[in-house]
Formats: structure tokens, C-alpha cells, sequence
């Protein structure tokens, strides 16, 4: 018997990347980095884990990308708070371009003809009322 799970047909539809589904010990292999590593990440707030009803701390993919990220960049030789500034206006540029779309969608729908009057140049609508007596 199938269990009855969420999606198309009771089919198994798997997490998506903002899912807080990967224990420490997971994420540190998945990231390259050494658990107390991802501890201290967690206390300098340059990634925020799921936290369970226990404490525990849960990691999704995109939380495993961002600690990838770090370790290229401190890897490169940029400190803690060097990698904190980069990855804070990198989220910024990624607001701004998602704002951007945004506007962009609004002018091309305000671009698009209205169902309003035609007006047409060099042309008068008259209109006629009959007298009353």
C-alpha cells in the first residue's frame, strides 16, 4: 500500500531548496566544513538554520550553497566580516534585480492598450437633444 503523500496522485513531491531538512553532521559533508565550523556560522549569523523543538539545527540546500560560498571566499583569504558584507550585498543585488523585473513587468503591462475611448485626432463627437416643447 502507498502512503498518501502530498502532490499529483499521492506521489512523493520532494522538498524544495528553502527546506530545513539536513542535520549538522549532513551539512558539514555536504558543505566541505567541520560541523563546529557550521556552529560558529550559525553564532556570526552568516546562515540561519531550521532550529528543531529539541534545539537541533536543520540546514536546507540553499543554507549548504550559502556555506559553500563562505568557505570559497574565506578560502580566497577574506576574513568573517569580509564574507558577511559580500554575502549581505549580494542578497541586496538580488532584491534589487527582483524589484527591477517587477517594475519592468508593470511598465510593459501599462504599455499595453486599455479599453478606453479612442480619441482621434481632428475629429468632434457631437451630440443632438431634441427640444422639449
Amino acid at each position: 500500500m502507498t502512503p498518501n503523500l502530498p502532490g499529483a496522485g499521492g506521489g512523493f513531491v520532494p522538498p524544495g531548496p528553502e527546506a530545513k531538512v539536513f542535520v549538522i553532521s549532513v551539512a558539514a559533508e555536504l558543505s566541505g566544513l567541520h560541523p563546529q565550523t557550521l556552529r560558529t556560522y550559525d553564532r556570526l549569523g552568516l546562515v540561519a538554520p531550521g532550529r528543531t523543538g529539541g534545539g537541533g539545527r536543520r540546514y536546507s540546500l540553499r543554507d549548504v550553497e550559502l556555506l559553500r560560498t563562505v568557505a570559497r571566499l574565506t578560502a580566497e583569504g577574506l576574513g568573517l566580516e569580509g564574507v558577511k558584507r559580500v554575502i549581505d550585498l549580494e542578497n541586496q543585488v538580488l532584491a534589487l534585480r527582483e524589484r527591477v523585473a517587477e517594475l519592468q513587468a508593470e511598465l510593459a503591462q501599462a504599455r499595453l492598450p486599455q479599453n478606453l475611448p479612442a480619441l482621434i485626432a481632428d475629429q468632434h463627437v457631437v451630440i443632438w437633444h431634441k427640444k422639449r416643447r
